[in-house]
């Protein structure tokens, strides 16, 4: 992490906020958005991206600062370090998915793709064939307290051929 990249992590006033908020002891988003008076939907991309940024850390459900990340940063020599690289896909998936639920469909179809193959390699084995029942149990799963619906999740899984229907039998070619 480098001084620029605390900088804009911080440039943000909801940002600012959630980040204060976690300082005074708010562990997860409904004690921050309490403490903010923000929008759950803002506090939530706030951490995200504070969490990015490498300055919050998300440990078992618990939102603290991680301050050897600060003290390192303070003692930094070299203010040209790159940030360290980050895996779009596991930035992808933490963003929607939690505790092995998804939270909602991402609107962008990249980002959808993404989310729908972690879906299916969790979900179905290749070549195994699935009565539409099975599939939609599986599918519920993932969409339990969330915004997604067990239904439409299976719509994109087949429009992104990602599972193959034949006669109310799916399967993963």
């Amino acid at each position: 992490m480098t001084a620029q990249v605390l900088a804009g992590a911080l440039a943000d006033d909801r940002r600012r906020a959630v980040f204060a908020a976690i300082v005074l002891g708010a562990q997860d988003v409904p004690a921050v958005a309490a403490r903010t008076g923000l929008p759950a939907r803002d506090v939530v991309t706030g951490v995200r991206r504070l969490v990015d940024a490498g300055i919050v850390a998300d440990d078992e459900d618990a939102l603290r600062i991680d301050g050897e990340r600060l003290r390192e940063l303070a003692r930094s020599t070299d203010p040209a370090a790159p940030p360290p690289a980050a895996n779009p896909r596991e930035a992808i998936l933490r963003t929607f998915v939690r505790d092995g639920r998804l939270t909602r469909l991402p609107a962008q179809r990249g980002r959808r793709r993404v989310l729908l193959e972690h879906i299916t390699e969790r979900s179905f084995e290749p070549g195994v064939r699935y009565p539409e029942r099975a599939v939609d149990d599986a599918l519920r799963a993932w969409c339990e307290g969330g915004e997604a619906d067990h239904v439409t999740l299976r719509r994109y899984l087949v429009d992104d051929l990602l599972l193959t229907r034949e006669h109310g039998i799916y399967w993963r070619p």
